[in-house]
């Protein structure tokens, strides 16, 4: 999780779809970030998450009841054996998750494992510092000024120092209005997935090699602590681009912008693996308890992670973390046969059936989760719901028609009993207090119901012609979304639409057609971990320091306010206030149509020890470092 991990969620549609699909952000990461990942909680306003544990094995026995944070475990001994974990069949494709192409839970779930945090989150949002990697404190609050502090003992696993120098390549990448400049004239080539120079634009304070860094926030910022997470080698950046590592954090800290930019290009590309095989073990080391170095990299099939023999902390249990690529239909069953380990199933009644069949042999467990399910509009003037075209009124005939109830009734409510159609974004249904405040003040229940003659009148009213092709876009295959879309398409069929099931396995990729806009209507969800001002990457007009994920152009001046004033506050009732007038603004002039909040399922041998469901954008590979075997 990098610097960016407060400012982009993940797309949760990028994973098997357990919780189907995060952000970074952000809602990720890093959404950033997610929102891989649409949350607002911090370390004291956290989720309460209902969580239902199997009574069959996979307990923590080292957690304490109703303990969010990961097991003292003592001390730990790796092991020689092997577990194997599948969050989808997407392929790892990098090692660096915060570019705008590689922000995704397929890569971050990796990550997790080789690049350590200042913070992780726990089972329900809770941030836990992580001491073991450096510590951090709050030297004043105005301004907001964070100290941190790196571990004397943390180092690279090819043996370099973890230092300032990787965090200072970390605020550059990330702030290219800051170290380059805006408008016309920008020559930085820098291409994060968010910006962190809208909330630090000061570069860090701190001295070329250093253990310590300072970050100064100009403005109370109510996301800082998780703003800085883990960071890239800069070292290796540097070598890349025909830089020492001193010269490049000099010039950062120099503001010279010109000698800066020569990294830009291998940060942006040059840790990518496009041909799903790690050419050069050199560019990856490690600073958490896996790496990518001695991998075994079987493509198309599996990434198997070995441990990092120069960690400084707890050693993985298991000898051989394996993330194996398979598609979601196949999970039950591979886990059923012992081919996969650790699954996140789309949560469905079949799943929980044959789960529940499969015998002594595998638990699982079920859970609230921060992931939610939405229909975004695509506002580029090729689509119908453009103003240049249908407009808000296509809107509107749209979300008339759209069946939530009906989706949900059928294919949540039977794994989730108290499921209900979500009517806000920044808040969960299980939140419920807050939730409730939120969803009074700023929707009137209009779209609970499919009212087709209201649908057909605002069709009418749009001028668009009768027939018009709505390709609803997806990342397929993936059952409860081809049922979803099937459901739409019977309902708003009847209006005037003609719906068509644009779902694809190339949705999510670079150029693909969430990238592209090649789409009338995108269907995925947002893994978010209950970040505060995330949901601004998202909604907020598309400019060079915000809404780097509002992927079809939504643009407008009453939620571009109302999330500047939010993102500036660390006061609770400002959060809410501003919330209740987004949320507002989202529903009249629809942005687009939450449907609901994902439950989560995990499946499990039955054999392991400290596998964890969680409500966060992480997915159960969390905590995958305590996972071991019984004896």
């Amino acid at each position: 999780m990098a610097v960016v991990a407060a400012g982009a969620l993940v797309l949760a549609g990028c994973t098997s779809d357990s919780g189907d699909e995060t952000t970074t952000p952000e809602e990720t990461a890093a959404d950033a970030g997610t929102d891989a990942d649409a949350d607002a909680d911090t370390e004291d306003e956290t989720a309460d998450t209902d969580t239902e544990t199997a009574t069959d094995g996979g307990e923590d026995p080292e957690a304490a009841e109703g303990d969010t944070a990961k097991a003292d475990l003592g001390d730990v001994t790796t092991n020689d054996d092997t577990v194997s974990i599948s969050t989808g069949a997407e392929q790892y494709n990098s090692y660096n998750d915060t570019t705008s192409a590689t922000n995704s839970t397929y890569n971050s779930v990796v990550n997790a494992q080789v690049i350590s945090s200042f913070w992780y989150w726990g089972t329900d949002g809770t941030i836990y510092p992580d001491e073991n990697y450096g510590t951090y404190e709050m030297v004043s609050e105005d301004p907001l000024t964070i100290e941190y502090t790196i571990s004397d003992e943390a180092v690279w696993s090819d043996g370099t120092d973890i230092t300032s120098n990787d965090y200072l390549l970390t605020w550059a990448s990330t702030n290219p209005a800051s170290m380059f400049g805006e408008g016309e004239d920008n020559s930085g080539e820098f291409d994060p997935v968010s910006n962190w120079s809208v909330y630090a634009p000061d570069v860090l304070d701190t001295e070329v090699g250093s253990k310590t860094f300072t970050v100064t926030y100009p403005e109370a910022y109510p996301d800082w602590e998780i703003a800085v997470g883990g960071a890239l080698p800069s070292h290796v950046a540097a070598e890349q681009a025909g830089l020492s590592p001193d010269e490049l954090a000099q010039a950062i800290l120099d503001g010279d912008a010109e000698t800066v930019n020569q990294v830009a290009e291998f940060w942006n590309t040059g840790w990518n693996f496009p041909n799903y095989q790690i050419e050069d073990e050199a560019l990856v080391p490690s600073s958490g308890p896996y790496t990518l170095q001695g991998a075994s990299w079987q493509t198309g099939s599996s990434l198997a992670l070995v441990p990092n023999e120069t960690y400084w902390g707890t050693p993985p249990a298991t000898g051989t973390l394996e993330f194996v690529f398979a598609a979601p239909d196949t999970h039950v069953q591979a886990l059923i046969n012992g081919d996969i380990n650790v699954i996140e199933p789309q949560a469905t009644v079949d799943t929980i059936s044959q789960l529940e069949g499969a015998g002594d042999a595998v638990t699982y467990d079920t859970a609230d989760s921060m992931t939610w399910e939405h229909l975004d509009f695509n506002f580029a003037e090729s689509s119908a719901f453009a103003d240049e075209n249908g407009g808000l009124a296509a809107r509107e005939a749209f979300a008339h028609c759209v069946p939530r109830q009906q989706i949900v009734d059928s294919l949540i409510a039977p794994l989730n009993p108290d499921a209900v159609v979500m009517n806000a974004r920044e808040k969960f249904p299980f939140q419920e207090e807050e939730y409730n405040e939120l969803v009074s003040e700023s929707y009137d229940g209009r779209y609970d119901e499919v009212d087709l003659d209201a649908a057909r009148e605002k069709f009418a009213e749009s001028g668009l012609e009768e027939g018009v092709t709505i390709r609803l876009g997806y990342s397929a295959p993936n059952p409860r979304r081809t049922d979803e879309v099937a459901a739409i398409k019977a309902s708003c069929d009847q209006v005037g639409f003609t719906i068509e099931d644009s779902g694809s396995a190339e949705f999510f990729q670079d150029g693909g057609a969430l990238d592209s806009g090649d789409y009338e209507v995108a269907l995925f969800a947002w893994a978010g971990s209950g970040q505060i001002a995330s949901g601004a990457n998202i909604y907020q007009t598309n400019t060079g320091s915000s809404g780097l994920q509002n992927y079809g152009g939504f643009s407008s001046e009453t939620v571009d306010e109302a999330w500047d004033t939010l993102s500036s506050s660390v006061d609770p009732e400002v959060h809410m206030e501003q919330l209740k007038v987004i949320e507002k603004a989202l529903w009249d002039e629809l942005y687009g149509i939450p449907i609901f909040a994902h439950p989560s399922v995990v499946g499990y041998d039955a054999s392991l020890e400290n596998v964890r469901n969680t409500a966060v954008q992480t997915g159960v590979s969390w905590n995958a470092e305590q996972w071991v075997r019984a004896n």
